[in-house]
């Protein structure tokens, strides 16, 4: 029961920062200059810290064989939630189609994947979930980034691509991963802080967005469907995978719950940099995070009974 109340408390401590960022700016605390400031922020600084941060991980030879599966999973569902992108939201207009398929490939397992991994299975859950997140980061900053990208050329869009903050992050961060190699101790330091501050800096942004959008359009057939296909379709297909292939229990827990996480806070943080619908994405973001408050309980659940 400790587990459950760990995930419901981060799920309505996320809630909570929305509200304070949309207080924020019906009071206009925060201006519409100030969310543009607070979007380059995010983007140019905490989100690549937390990038960063996300690679530190040091492989016991004891766990190789579970992390190499989990790794392999991810690899697996990012693949899967490409070809859903690519083939699932074409009759839908350009507006809202980029969106869905940026939330698709890009879900909230980093922010809150992590941390809830680490509530519900401990350490080793937590390092499970850092090598889940290895994938997703990489496609969330090259594919993903490609959605809202456009270029006269393949060539210039690569450049764009791959000199993107949170590209240049992944990089660093694989580099670091595998040579051992870390940053002197006050640098370390200062980005360990600096990605500290990412979910509250991202919620209080997604709060302001949602202030501006309003709740009155949240609920409708596009966001239905791309939540029963974020928080049902993926996991459900990730768990059959998982006891088809007969994965460890832990291992397979951690791949499932991070396959249902809810759209990722980049989708609207995205959306407001280039000019794509940002009032679309954080609907999609608000809806499937209240919806996750109820789903991710009985996956963990069902996960318990079935893997």
């Amino acid at each position: 029961m400790s587990e459950f109340n760990n995930l419901i408390e981060l799920q309505m401590m996320m809630c909570l920062l929305m509200a304070v960022g949309a207080l924020f700016r019906k009071i206009n605390l925060i201006t519409k200059e100030g969310k543009s400031v607070l979007t380059d922020l995010i983007i140019y600084y905490l989100l690549p810290c937390s990038i960063i941060r996300s690679f530190w991980v040091e492989f016991d030879s004891t766990i190789i064989s579970a992390g190499l599966t989990v790794f392999l999973m991810s690899v697996g569902i990012q693949v899967g939630c490409s070809l859903v992108s690519a083939f699932c939201y074409n009759s839908i207009q350009k507006e809202q189609r980029v969106i869905m398929q940026y939330g698709t490939i890009c879900s909230n397992a980093g922010i809150l994947g992590n941390p809830l991994a680490e509530g519900l299975y401990g350490p080793l859950g937590l390092l499970y979930a850092s090598i889940y997140t290895i994938p997703q980061r990489i496609a969330m900053w090259s594919e993903g980034v490609s959605f809202f990208t456009e270029s006269p050329d393949k060539l210039t869009l690569v450049k764009k691509v791959i000199t993107h903050p949170c590209v240049i992050a992944c990089m660093i961060g694989i580099v670091m991963m595998l040579s051992g190699i870390r940053f002197p101790g006050f640098v370390s330091r200062a980005v360990d802080a600096s990605a500290d501050c990412l979910t509250a800096v991202s919620m209080i942004f997604v709060g302001t967005v949602l202030y501006e959008a309003g709740l009155k359009n949240v609920i409708s057939a596009l966001s239905l469907l791309y939540s029963a296909i974020r928080l049902f379709i993926i996991p459900l297909i990730t768990m059959a995978v998982c006891m088809v292939i007969g994965t460890d229990k832990l291992a397979g827990s951690v791949c499932v719950i991070l396959a249902a996480m809810p759209a990722g806070n980049t989708t609207a943080i995205m959306a407001a940099k280039y000019g794509g619908d940002e009032e679309f994405a954080t609907q999609l973001v608000l809806l499937t995070t209240v919806l996750s408050m109820v789903l991710l309980p009985v996956w963990s659940l069902v996960l318990d009974k079935v893997l």
